[in-house]
Protein backbone atom coordinates (compact mmCIF):
# COMPACT_ATOMS: atom_id res chain seq x y z
CA UNK A 1 0.00 0.00 0.00
CA UNK A 2 1.22 3.31 -1.25
CA UNK A 3 1.37 6.45 1.08
CA UNK A 4 0.87 10.14 0.04
CA UNK A 5 3.07 12.54 1.12
CA UNK A 6 3.75 13.90 4.81
CA UNK A 7 2.10 16.39 5.53
CA UNK A 8 3.81 19.08 7.63
CA UNK A 9 1.66 21.28 10.08
CA UNK A 10 3.53 24.47 11.91
CA UNK A 11 2.13 25.04 14.71
CA UNK A 12 1.72 29.47 15.05
CA UNK A 13 3.27 28.88 18.64
CA UNK A 14 6.44 28.43 16.92
CA UNK A 15 8.43 31.47 16.85
CA UNK A 16 11.49 33.04 14.82
CA UNK A 17 14.31 33.99 16.88
CA UNK A 18 13.12 37.75 17.30
CA UNK A 19 10.53 36.13 19.36
CA UNK A 20 13.10 34.29 21.62
CA UNK A 21 14.78 37.45 23.26
CA UNK A 22 15.37 37.18 26.79
CA UNK A 23 13.66 34.36 29.51
CA UNK A 24 17.48 33.70 29.55
CA UNK A 25 18.35 31.43 32.83
CA UNK A 26 19.60 32.40 36.28
CA UNK A 27 22.88 31.04 36.75
CA UNK A 28 24.44 30.43 40.48
CA UNK A 29 28.10 31.48 40.81
CA UNK A 30 29.03 28.68 43.01
CA UNK A 31 32.59 29.71 44.34
CA UNK A 32 31.86 33.53 44.32
CA UNK A 33 28.38 32.55 46.72
CA UNK A 34 30.03 29.83 49.00
CA UNK A 35 33.03 32.34 49.91
CA UNK A 36 30.95 35.70 50.90
CA UNK A 37 27.67 33.33 52.35
CA UNK A 38 25.39 34.84 49.95
CA UNK A 39 23.55 33.57 46.67
CA UNK A 40 25.65 35.25 43.95
CA UNK A 41 23.07 34.85 40.48
CA UNK A 42 24.36 35.88 37.13
CA UNK A 43 21.41 36.42 34.77
CA UNK A 44 22.66 34.53 31.25
CA UNK A 45 22.26 37.02 28.77
CA UNK A 46 24.87 35.95 26.32
CA UNK A 47 22.36 32.65 25.50
CA UNK A 48 20.05 35.65 23.34
CA UNK A 49 19.91 34.90 19.40
CA UNK A 50 22.24 37.78 19.18
CA UNK A 51 24.80 36.77 22.04
CA UNK A 52 24.42 39.42 24.72
CA UNK A 53 21.86 41.81 26.64
CA UNK A 54 21.26 44.29 24.15
CA UNK A 55 19.34 42.15 22.54
CA UNK A 56 16.42 43.06 24.72
CA UNK A 57 16.98 46.73 24.39
CA UNK A 58 17.36 46.07 20.30
CA UNK A 59 14.33 44.25 20.07
CA UNK A 60 12.19 46.49 22.55
CA UNK A 61 13.74 49.55 20.18
CA UNK A 62 12.75 47.87 17.18
CA UNK A 63 8.98 46.71 18.27
CA UNK A 64 8.06 50.26 19.35
CA UNK A 65 9.15 51.91 16.25
CA UNK A 66 7.31 49.77 14.22
CA UNK A 67 4.55 50.83 16.66
CA UNK A 68 5.04 54.43 16.07
CA UNK A 69 5.35 53.79 12.79
CA UNK A 70 8.66 55.02 12.09
CA UNK A 71 9.98 51.77 10.62
CA UNK A 72 8.15 50.78 7.38
CA UNK A 73 9.06 47.18 5.78
CA UNK A 74 12.55 47.14 4.05
CA UNK A 75 13.67 50.17 6.06
CA UNK A 76 17.14 51.01 7.52
CA UNK A 77 18.00 51.26 10.64
CA UNK A 78 21.75 53.15 11.85
CA UNK A 79 22.76 53.25 15.02
CA UNK A 80 26.12 54.01 16.40
CA UNK A 81 27.15 51.18 19.40
CA UNK A 82 30.30 49.62 20.67
CA UNK A 83 28.99 46.21 19.10
CA UNK A 84 27.09 44.25 21.06
CA UNK A 85 23.52 46.51 20.49
CA UNK A 86 24.30 46.63 16.44
CA UNK A 87 25.21 42.75 16.30
CA UNK A 88 21.16 42.93 18.26
CA UNK A 89 19.65 45.31 15.75
CA UNK A 90 21.31 43.03 12.44
CA UNK A 91 20.23 39.67 14.18
CA UNK A 92 16.55 41.20 14.91
CA UNK A 93 16.40 43.60 11.75
CA UNK A 94 17.10 40.91 9.57
CA UNK A 95 14.25 38.35 10.99
CA UNK A 96 12.06 41.37 10.84
CA UNK A 97 12.68 42.24 7.32
CA UNK A 98 15.17 45.38 8.32
CA UNK A 99 18.59 46.41 6.65
CA UNK A 100 21.38 47.75 9.39
CA UNK A 101 24.35 50.26 8.81
CA UNK A 102 26.71 50.17 11.93
CA UNK A 103 28.66 52.95 12.95
CA UNK A 104 31.33 51.68 15.53
CA UNK A 105 34.61 53.07 17.12
CA UNK A 106 37.76 51.80 15.75
CA UNK A 107 38.80 50.60 19.30
CA UNK A 108 36.61 48.13 19.77
CA UNK A 109 37.62 44.35 19.39
CA UNK A 110 38.17 43.03 15.92
CA UNK A 111 36.26 40.44 16.68
CA UNK A 112 33.35 42.30 16.97
CA UNK A 113 33.39 44.44 14.02
CA UNK A 114 34.09 40.78 12.01
CA UNK A 115 31.09 39.42 13.26
CA UNK A 116 28.79 42.39 12.48
CA UNK A 117 29.94 42.11 8.82
CA UNK A 118 29.69 38.44 8.23
CA UNK A 119 25.87 38.80 10.03
CA UNK A 120 25.45 41.46 7.03
CA UNK A 121 25.38 44.85 8.58
CA UNK A 122 27.05 47.25 6.78
CA UNK A 123 29.65 48.41 8.77
CA UNK A 124 31.85 52.09 9.26
CA UNK A 125 34.41 52.34 11.56
CA UNK A 126 35.33 55.49 12.53
CA UNK A 127 37.60 57.19 15.43
CA UNK A 128 37.34 57.24 19.23
CA UNK A 129 36.10 60.53 20.03
CA UNK A 130 34.11 61.49 23.41
CA UNK A 131 30.81 63.08 22.80
CA UNK A 132 31.35 66.80 23.12
CA UNK A 133 32.83 66.11 19.37
CA UNK A 134 30.73 66.26 16.18
CA UNK A 135 33.01 63.35 15.51
CA UNK A 136 31.51 60.69 17.89
CA UNK A 137 30.14 57.65 16.70
CA UNK A 138 26.33 58.40 18.17
CA UNK A 139 26.60 61.74 16.26
CA UNK A 140 27.46 60.33 12.68
CA UNK A 141 25.19 58.08 13.38
CA UNK A 142 22.26 60.68 13.56
CA UNK A 143 23.81 62.56 10.95
CA UNK A 144 23.35 59.52 8.50
CA UNK A 145 20.07 58.93 9.65
CA UNK A 146 19.11 62.81 8.65
CA UNK A 147 20.70 62.47 5.37
CA UNK A 148 19.25 59.16 4.21
CA UNK A 149 16.01 59.28 5.94
CA UNK A 150 16.94 55.78 7.83
CA UNK A 151 15.98 54.81 11.07
CA UNK A 152 18.70 55.98 13.77
CA UNK A 153 17.94 53.47 17.08
CA UNK A 154 19.47 56.44 19.64
CA UNK A 155 19.70 53.65 21.94
CA UNK A 156 21.16 56.13 24.87
CA UNK A 157 18.11 58.30 24.75
CA UNK A 158 15.48 55.88 23.25
CA UNK A 159 13.67 55.15 26.25
CA UNK A 160 12.31 52.00 24.77
CA UNK A 161 15.54 50.63 25.50
CA UNK A 162 14.72 51.24 29.22
CA UNK A 163 11.14 50.00 28.81
CA UNK A 164 12.34 46.88 27.35
CA UNK A 165 13.90 46.40 30.61
CA UNK A 166 11.28 47.25 32.46
CA UNK A 167 8.99 44.68 31.11
CA UNK A 168 10.94 41.66 30.76
CA UNK A 169 14.37 41.60 32.77
CA UNK A 170 13.24 42.59 35.91
CA UNK A 171 9.92 40.58 36.11
CA UNK A 172 12.26 37.64 35.26
CA UNK A 173 14.41 38.13 37.87
CA UNK A 174 11.71 38.87 40.59
CA UNK A 175 9.89 35.75 39.12
CA UNK A 176 13.15 33.84 38.90
CA UNK A 177 14.16 34.39 42.33
CA UNK A 178 10.60 34.08 44.11
CA UNK A 179 10.97 37.64 44.91
CA UNK A 180 14.11 37.10 47.26
CA UNK A 181 16.32 39.04 45.59
CA UNK A 182 17.55 41.69 47.59
CA UNK A 183 19.99 43.52 44.86
CA UNK A 184 20.45 43.98 41.92
CA UNK A 185 24.26 44.72 40.06
CA UNK A 186 24.88 46.31 36.82
CA UNK A 187 27.37 48.57 34.69
CA UNK A 188 26.01 51.53 33.05
CA UNK A 189 26.33 51.78 28.83
CA UNK A 190 22.97 53.22 27.76
CA UNK A 191 21.66 52.98 31.40
CA UNK A 192 18.55 50.98 30.30
CA UNK A 193 19.79 47.54 32.16
CA UNK A 194 20.55 49.25 34.93
CA UNK A 195 17.82 51.41 35.30
CA UNK A 196 14.60 49.69 33.50
CA UNK A 197 15.38 46.51 35.96
CA UNK A 198 15.91 48.42 39.47
CA UNK A 199 12.45 50.31 38.50
CA UNK A 200 10.57 47.19 37.57
CA UNK A 201 12.31 45.25 40.80
CA UNK A 202 11.65 48.34 43.29
CA UNK A 203 8.19 48.70 41.86
CA UNK A 204 7.44 45.22 43.54
CA UNK A 205 9.61 45.80 46.43
CA UNK A 206 11.42 49.07 47.40
CA UNK A 207 13.93 47.13 49.26
CA UNK A 208 15.68 46.12 46.61
CA UNK A 209 18.79 47.64 46.25
CA UNK A 210 19.81 49.20 43.00
CA UNK A 211 23.29 48.79 42.66
CA UNK A 212 25.72 50.29 40.17
CA UNK A 213 29.01 49.06 39.02
CA UNK A 214 30.89 51.31 36.88
CA UNK A 215 34.84 50.78 35.42
CA UNK A 216 37.53 53.87 36.26
CA UNK A 217 37.25 56.68 33.44
CA UNK A 218 33.59 56.30 33.72
CA UNK A 219 31.50 59.04 35.02
CA UNK A 220 28.58 57.08 36.62
CA UNK A 221 30.40 56.54 39.94
CA UNK A 222 30.80 60.25 40.49
CA UNK A 223 27.26 61.08 38.96
CA UNK A 224 25.61 58.54 41.74
CA UNK A 225 28.06 60.05 44.83
CA UNK A 226 29.07 63.49 43.72
CA UNK A 227 26.10 64.32 41.85
CA UNK A 228 28.06 65.23 38.89
CA UNK A 229 29.86 63.30 35.95
CA UNK A 230 32.84 65.37 36.21
CA UNK A 231 35.12 62.63 37.96
CA UNK A 232 38.09 61.67 34.95
CA UNK A 233 39.88 58.90 37.18
CA UNK A 234 41.68 56.71 34.86
CA UNK A 235 40.85 54.51 32.12
CA UNK A 236 39.03 50.63 31.30
CA UNK A 237 39.37 48.06 28.80
CA UNK A 238 35.93 46.96 29.32
CA UNK A 239 33.84 47.79 25.67
CA UNK A 240 29.89 48.40 25.61
CA UNK A 241 29.95 50.36 28.97
CA UNK A 242 31.66 53.23 30.83
CA UNK A 243 29.10 56.52 30.38
CA UNK A 244 30.22 59.73 30.42
CA UNK A 245 26.87 61.59 30.40
CA UNK A 246 23.72 61.16 32.02
CA UNK A 247 21.33 59.69 29.31
CA UNK A 248 17.48 59.49 29.06
CA UNK A 249 17.56 56.54 30.04
CA UNK A 250 19.09 56.95 33.19
CA UNK A 251 16.79 60.06 34.17
CA UNK A 252 15.06 59.78 37.54
CA UNK A 253 16.98 56.39 38.88
CA UNK A 254 18.80 56.58 42.21
CA UNK A 255 21.21 53.73 42.94
CA UNK A 256 21.92 52.62 46.81
CA UNK A 257 24.98 52.13 46.06
CA UNK A 258 28.03 52.73 43.42
CA UNK A 259 31.42 50.67 42.99
CA UNK A 260 34.59 51.95 41.06
CA UNK A 261 35.91 48.24 39.59
CA UNK A 262 39.34 48.32 38.38
CA UNK A 263 40.00 46.07 35.13
CA UNK A 264 42.08 43.86 37.35
CA UNK A 265 39.29 42.39 39.53
CA UNK A 266 37.18 42.16 36.63
CA UNK A 267 39.92 40.22 35.01
CA UNK A 268 40.21 38.00 37.68
CA UNK A 269 36.40 37.14 37.98
CA UNK A 270 35.78 36.22 34.59
CA UNK A 271 39.22 34.17 34.05
CA UNK A 272 38.54 32.38 37.61
CA UNK A 273 34.84 31.71 36.57
CA UNK A 274 35.86 30.41 33.38
CA UNK A 275 38.59 28.05 35.34
CA UNK A 276 36.17 26.81 38.16
CA UNK A 277 32.58 26.84 36.76
CA UNK A 278 32.89 26.88 32.52
CA UNK A 279 31.49 30.38 32.56
CA UNK A 280 33.15 32.31 29.35
CA UNK A 281 32.50 36.02 29.90
CA UNK A 282 32.83 39.54 28.48
CA UNK A 283 34.73 42.39 30.62
CA UNK A 284 31.56 43.88 31.41
CA UNK A 285 30.69 40.96 32.94
CA UNK A 286 33.50 40.59 34.99
CA UNK A 287 32.51 44.77 36.26
CA UNK A 288 29.52 43.53 37.17
CA UNK A 289 30.44 40.26 39.01
CA UNK A 290 33.03 42.18 40.84
CA UNK A 291 30.59 44.63 41.73
CA UNK A 292 28.22 41.61 42.54
CA UNK A 293 30.87 40.15 45.32
CA UNK A 294 31.96 43.91 46.86
CA UNK A 295 28.04 44.40 47.59
CA UNK A 296 27.66 40.40 49.25
CA UNK A 297 31.27 41.45 51.39
CA UNK A 298 29.57 44.45 52.32
CA UNK A 299 26.31 43.46 53.08
CA UNK A 300 25.84 39.82 53.41
CA UNK A 301 25.99 37.18 54.43
CA UNK A 302 22.44 35.74 53.38
CA UNK A 303 21.74 38.13 50.90
CA UNK A 304 20.40 37.00 47.12
CA UNK A 305 21.88 39.39 44.46
CA UNK A 306 21.87 39.09 41.18
CA UNK A 307 23.89 40.78 38.20
CA UNK A 308 24.09 40.53 34.08
CA UNK A 309 26.41 38.05 32.75
CA UNK A 310 26.58 40.79 29.43
CA UNK A 311 27.58 38.28 26.90
CA UNK A 312 30.88 36.09 25.27
CA UNK A 313 34.51 35.91 25.87
CA UNK A 314 34.15 34.68 22.05
CA UNK A 315 33.94 38.34 20.94
CA UNK A 316 37.73 39.30 23.13
CA UNK A 317 39.64 36.41 22.37
CA UNK A 318 42.15 38.93 20.89
CA UNK A 319 42.37 40.77 23.96
CA UNK A 320 41.16 39.89 27.53
CA UNK A 321 41.66 36.16 26.40
CA UNK A 322 45.41 36.56 25.04
CA UNK A 323 48.03 36.34 27.86
CA UNK A 324 50.38 38.64 25.88
CA UNK A 325 48.01 41.20 25.66
CA UNK A 326 46.97 40.72 29.09
CA UNK A 327 51.09 41.24 30.47
CA UNK A 328 51.65 44.08 28.25
CA UNK A 329 48.07 45.60 30.09
CA UNK A 330 49.78 45.12 33.09
CA UNK A 331 46.99 42.30 34.19
CA UNK A 332 47.04 39.17 35.52
CA UNK A 333 44.55 36.38 34.52
CA UNK A 334 45.80 33.99 37.19
CA UNK A 335 44.94 36.65 39.81
CA UNK A 336 42.01 35.63 41.76
CA UNK A 337 39.04 37.76 42.56
CA UNK A 338 37.93 35.59 45.38
CA UNK A 339 40.11 32.18 47.34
Amino acid sequence: MECGPAVLTVSSSYLGVDGHVGRTPLVRLRHFSEATGCEILGKAEFMNPGGSVKDRAALGIILDAEKSGALAPGATIVEGTAGNTGIGLTVIGHARGYRSVIVIPETQSPEKISLLRTLGAEVLTVAEKPYSDPGNYNHIARRLAEENRWYWANQFDNLANRQAHFLTTGPEIWEQTNGTIDAFVAAVGTGGTLAGTALALKEKNPLVAAVCADPYGAAMWSWFTLGNPSVNDGDSHAEGIGQSRLTRNLEGLTVDEAYRIPDQEAISAIHQLLREEGLFLGLSSGINIAGAVRYAREHGPGKTIVTILCDSGAKYLSKIYDRKWLEQEGLDPDLRLVS
